[in-house]
């Protein structure tokens, strides 16, 4: 598949709607979004997101469900599950990588996940069933899969409606278990890597196009990223192919770990992977990219942002943007220049925020067509929270945008916003509550 220059003129209006790999993903709740390890299930042309909760760190809280009808903009849904007082789901314990698929016979969607110790001393696999794919969900137990450990592990469904469990164990290697009619246990081994030479790996996620499966995984580097492979075959129980980079190499898949390849058409698929910050495990971001496929051959290239088309068969290449400079806004409150070697200009908006009120205007902000935008916000934070500001745009009430801890480099946060065509914008940052928000480099506002 090829990036297109081009859409069609009925998306124009969204048509700057972008996916901005890494960057800080604020939900409607002013925060940022927690579906770390995440599965991905389209129900009625709408997708659910499904991951783990890390805004209490590294211990269970939540399996969190975010629904999307444009992949952009998620909204909260519920929780699956929650953190109990004992047992499984209760204090210290570590829940991981939480997939969905959905059961035809029993109609039933069923949840697994890795169950473990807070040392990750058990090794295990979860189950859940739910009637409804974001609704509460009955948690039935947790084993060792065929009596071996699991650990990273994923799920997927052929077309034929059978369903499989894919499970990495130090001692047996990757593998592709069959589950029971009913989705909620294992039953056979249908095929396994072992553990020798390239064969090291785990994070599995499979997609299937035509005839042809796609096994995806990383290395075994702990929370480090890697150069993830893949390897294909015509059949789940045999003929794999050698694993493969599917990225450019020595970028360590641009940072990141593979938890869900999503199938987006015939021939497309795109990329979803955790870009973990181990020692911040709340503050790790989500790096999506779109796949080329061509025959067996896969590839992948980074991209500061990109927008998908409506059906995500196709995708834009990165908006031509207008750049914005902070410095060159008007200050409000104490709001002034601060020094920033990596910042565009040398210099941010800096003292955003607290109690004196400091705030940066933004004025003369173009666009080209009446429409929803994504406008990324360059900014610096060191905190390990996130910070938040109120973001108004053209006179409305505002709302609240996370920042995620980014030192050095200025990172992106997003804002979906709606533009008036021409060059009458305002975009105004400033404090949320009594909080200080993060130093404040440029905005980033597409050119359509």
């Amino acid at each position: 598949m090829r990036l297109l220059s081009l859409v069609a003129a009925a998306t124009a209006a969204t048509a700057s709607l972008q996916i901005v790999p890494g960057g800080t993903w604020t939900t409607p709740d002013g925060e940022h979004l927690q579906a770390h390890g995440a599965g991905f299930i389209e129900v009625n042309g709408t997708y659910y997101m499904v991951g783990e909760d890390k805004s209490g760190g590294h211990s269970f809280s939540n399996v969190n469900c975010y629904a999307s009808t444009d992949l952009v903009q998620w909204k909260f849904a519920g929780a699956l599950l929650s953190r109990t007082g004992s047992g499984d789901l209760g204090p210290n314990r570590v829940v991981e990588r939480p997939k969905v698929i959905y059961n035809d016979r029993t109609r039933k969607y069923v949840l697994w996940m890795h169950m473990d110790s807070s040392n990750y001393g058990e090794a295990r696999v979860a189950v859940a069933t739910g009637d409804s794919v974001c609704g509460k969900y009955q948690y039935l137990r947790s084993f060792q899969p065929l009596g071996r450990e699991s650990r990273d592990m994923g799920l997927f469904k052929d077309d034929d409606g059978k369903g499989y469990l894919l499970t990495e164990d130090r001692k047996h290697g990757l593998r592709i278990v069959a589950l029971s009619d009913d989705f909620t246990s294992p039953t056979t081994d249908v095929y396994s890597w072992k553990l020798e030479g390239g064969n090291r790996v785990e994070a599995p996620a499979i997609l299937k196009l035509g005839k042809t499966y796609f096994m995806f995984a990383s290395m075994m580097t702990g929370w480090d990223s890697n150069e993830n492979q893949y390897t294909t075959s015509t059949s789940l129980s045999g003929g794999w192919s050698g694993w493969k980079k599917f990225a450019d190499g020595g970028s360590k898949t641009y940072n990141s770990q593979t938890t869900y390849i999503l199938k987006t058409g015939e021939s497309s698929a795109i990329y979803m992977g955790d870009r973990w910050m181990k020692d911040n495990l709340m503050a790790s971001t989500y790096v999506w990219l779109p796949l080329s496929i061509s025959g067996t051959s896969v590839t992948m290239k980074n991209a500061v942002s990109w927008v998908p088309t409506r059906n995500f068969a196709a995708w834009q290449n990165p908006p031509a943007e207008t750049s914005y400079e902070a410095e060159k806004g008007v200050y409000g409150g104490k709001a002034r220049e601060v020094s920033c070697a990596a910042c565009s200009g040398k210099v941010a908006a800096g003292y955003i925020g607290g109690p004196d009120k400091g705030s940066v205007t933004f004025r003369g902000i173009r666009s080209d067509v009446d429409g929803m935008t994504t406008i990324r916000i360059k900014f610096l934070s060191g905190d390990s929270s996130p910070r938040y500001a109120n973001v108004r745009v053209n006179g409305d009430g505002g709302r609240k945008i996370a920042f995620l801890q980014a030192a050095g480099d200025p990172a992106s946060s997003t804002l979906h916003v709606n533009l008036k065509k021409g060059s009458e914008n305002t975009v105004v940052v400033e404090g949320f509550g009594s909080g200080w928000g993060p130093d404040i480099d440029r905005l980033m506002v597409p050119v359509q």
